[in-house]
């Protein structure tokens, strides 16, 4: 049926009532009847509303042109009118057409006050610490204090690793209301390995909660995750953790002060120097503000103090294109690959068509702005899931997202630092630059004669496919072919042995290269990577400590005494500390504590010195150990396995007394005679075999050897007959 003048009419003067504010020539008005075009001058909402109009009226004219002409005659509309309309349409779409931005603009600015309000909602935080200060604890007394319902703790670490071994790998991202207000709390990793999780997460929060032990104080990566937020202008809130405990240096506000000092060597700004301070029990569930105050249970001072001191985010309008970058990936069996960021700008809805722009990777901030705006379109599609997570890390979907907001979205197959924008954005959101690796394995397939009996991933493919998996996501681990092995690239042994570890858990069988430091040539000379080292001890190792360290190319910094113990700083090459984490084990009795991070390159130190390491104890025989030729072997150095325990030729079975690689027999079985000894024949008494975890044996393997790593066994071997050292 047609559209009568009166129906659009109203629609018109709607319009115009609705966009008042628009002033323009209108180059259309309807006729309804007869559909005929006169110029007239009238509002911009007018005009069209009336190009609408006039749109409704040719569909209309189309579904009465394809119905009976039966019908067509009962309803009053001829041939020739609907003729009419059809000539009218090419000119009418036109008009619509060339209003329709200025309507759609006016939409816009319509909803953009609301739109911001709500983004003022949002509060950006991450907890950032060194390791075991408490970070992932004090998460989840937020969450509890906010009103959502968890029991378990620990909450936020939900990988078997994580929860194994008591550390955060993964950066993790999960909301609570609070006051009227969303807080999208970031947990980070503390070990110094995992940095480049704290790095890339940076871009997504506006400050930072940094939590220090009461006991300890600043550590290593203490200073590290505050530099990092200093140079991208974050602020930061200071919670002293841990403050209940006996050892806690709080009198004459000593850890206060080396908190102070650590924020005025890192170059705070003025502003960044008026940090609020809290003190907080993270176990016992409370935060105060003065040492003084009621320590009762609750949250509510530091949630207080985040709704206060945090900003806003700092987003573009609304109005622009929507834009997010993408800070971590992760996999989901049901919607594939789910890409988590930070909205820059806009509004997503689920069903919006967007396109993923990819920059070139870059190693400084002005090099990452101009690969940001050369960024080249990798893909387009649509958004099929918004969500985020609440409770800790449950789901909950989103039908829409607006600027400001950290969520996750799927439907695409963008990589870290890409863009993810509506379709017709041209430039890419630059990624913070990341610090370099500073060490390199290289893995292979596993060629041991025992190879392949237990895992089910065995081939050059699948591990090659594995690490540009992982490499996708991580952006601390950089990868080079190498034919049939992959080099693998990242900031430290508990990193590549955490990943190796993972692999292992999946089903792989492979073989690792000993760890080795990644050098730069710049100008014809050579840099290394020297490290900011940290080492906690009792006093009476102090000594062997300094020396040890300084034969391998340290330098100390400071020393200082911190209770019982002492604080040794120094600056080291990387090459040095190779190895050195199980030494000075041994050389303490495990009482020292040693953290570093990445400090700068240096010209290449020639003095450094690994120091001599003892030999090798190499198998010259395959098959299973006896205690037969154990007890004879152990008197030569210490074992690594035990009677039954299968072995083969090359494979290192113990560490010999002596600087020199020796060949034994592992596997000699006593002759079988007619004479018996009441002294021989006694029972055989074995010292047990030394254990080595997998970072252990990374961090024990020498020059020729490599490691073995099967989903149960962790061996190790010499690389090729002609390693061993005679």
């Amino acid at each position: 049926m047609l559209l009568g003048r009166s129906v659009a009419l109203k629609l018109a003067l709607r319009a115009q009532h609705r966009y008042s504010s628009l002033a323009a020539t209108a180059s259309v008005a309807v006729s309804a009847s007869g559909c005929v075009a006169t110029p007239t001058t009238t509002t911009a909402a007018a005009c069209v509303a009336a190009a609408a109009a006039a749109a409704a009226c040719v569909a209309a004219a189309a579904a009465a042109a394809a119905v009976p002409r039966r019908a067509r005659a009962s309803a009053g509309c001829s041939v020739q009118s609907v003729r009419r309309m059809s000539s009218l349409s090419a000119p009418v779409r036109s008009a619509a057409a060339a209003a329709a931005p200025a309507a759609a603009t006016t939409a816009t600015a319509a909803d953009a006050a609301t739109s911001e309000l709500s983004s003022r909602r949002f509060r950006n935080v991450a907890i950032v610490a060194h390791v075991d200060h408490g970070k992932t604890t004090l998460v989840d007394k937020l969450i509890k204090q906010a009103g959502n319902n968890v029991s378990a703790d620990r909450v936020m670490d939900h990988n078997a690793l994580e929860k194994e071994r008591g550390i955060t790998i993964m950066s993790k991202v999960t909301r609570v209301e609070w006051k009227g207000h969303t807080f999208n709390i970031v947990d980070t990793p503390g070990h110094q390995d995992f940095g480049g999780e704290v790095e890339r997460v940076l871009s997504m929060v506006d400050t930072v909660v940094l939590v220090v032990d009461a006991t300890e104080g600043p550590m290593s990566q203490t200073k590290f995750v505050l530099m990092k937020a200093l140079k991208n202008n974050l602020n930061a809130i200071v919670v002293v953790n841990k403050v209940d405990r006996d050892s806690a240096r709080l009198q004459d506000d000593e850890v206060q002060n080396e908190i102070m000092e650590l924020f005025m060597m890192l170059d705070a700004s003025n502003t960044q120097l008026e940090y609020p301070l809290l003190y907080a029990s993270s176990r016992e569930g409370w935060a105060i503000k003065n040492l003084s105050d009621s320590r009762e249970p609750g949250m509510t001072p530091l949630l207080d103090t985040i709704l206060e001191a945090v900003a806003s985010p700092k987003v573009n309008p609304v109005t622009d294109p929507f834009t997010m970058l993408v800070s971590n990936i992760e996999y989901d069996n049901f919607v594939g690959r789910v890409m988590r960021g930070k909205l820059y700008s806009g509004t997503v809805r689920v069903g919006d068509r967007v396109q993923v722009l990819h920059p070139e990777a870059s190693t400084s901030s002005a090099e990452a702005a101009a690969q940001a705006a050369a960024a080249t379109v990798a893909e387009e599609g649509r958004i099929t899931k918004i969500f985020c997570m609440r409770d800790g890390l449950v789901r909950h979907d989103l039908a829409e997202a607006i600027a400001g907001d950290i969520v996750s979205v799927a439907g695409l197959r963008g990589n870290v630092n890409d863009t993810i924008c509506h379709v017709g954005v041209t430039a890419a959101i630059p990624a913070l630059p990341l610090d370099p690796p500073t060490i390199a394995m290289t893995f292979s397939v596993n060629d041991s004669p025992l190879g392949g009996q237990e895992g089910k991933l065995l081939t050059s493919t699948h591990i090659r496919e594995r690490l540009v998996r992982e490499a996708e996501n991580n952006v601390a681990i950089a990868l080079r072919i190498m034919g049939e092995s992959v080099e693998v690239h990242g900031r430290g042994e508990l990193q590549l042995g955490i990943l190796i570890e993972t692999m292992r858990r999946e089903g792989f069988e492979l073989s690792i290269s000993p760890p080795r430091v990644l050098f730069r040539q710049e100008e014809g000379k050579r840099y290394e990577p020297v490290e900011d080292l940290t080492i906690d001890v009792d006093s009476e190792f102090s000594g062997i400590v300094i020396d040890k360290v300084q034969l391998r190319g340290g330098e100390m910094v400071s020393f200082k005494d911190i209770g019982s113990k002492v604080r040794l700083n120094f600056i080291a090459p990387s090459r040095g500390l190779l190895g050195y984490s199980s030494e000075i084990k041994t050389d303490t009795r495990g009482t020292a504590v040693m953290n570093s991070i990445f400090h700068s390159y240096r010209p290449f130190n020639t003095k450094v010195q690994v120091g001599p390491r003892n030999g090798k104890l190499v198998s010259m025989a395959g098959g299973k150990c006896t205690a037969y030729a154990l007890n004879d072997l152990q008197e030569r150095g210490t074992m690594f396995i035990s009677p039954g325990d299968v072995t083969y030729e090359g494979q290192v079975v113990g560490e010999s007394s002596r600087a020199l690689d020796l060949e034994v027999n592992p596997t000699r079985a006593k002759k079988s005679t007619n004479v018996r000894s009441k002294v021989k024949d006694e029972n055989v008494i074995l010292t047990p075999p030394r254990a080595f975890s997998l970072e252990e044996m990374i961090s024990y393997v020498s020059e020729g050897e490599v490691i073995e790593v099967t989903p149960t066994l962790v061996r190790l071997r010499k690389s090729a007959r002609g390693a061993i050292k005679l």
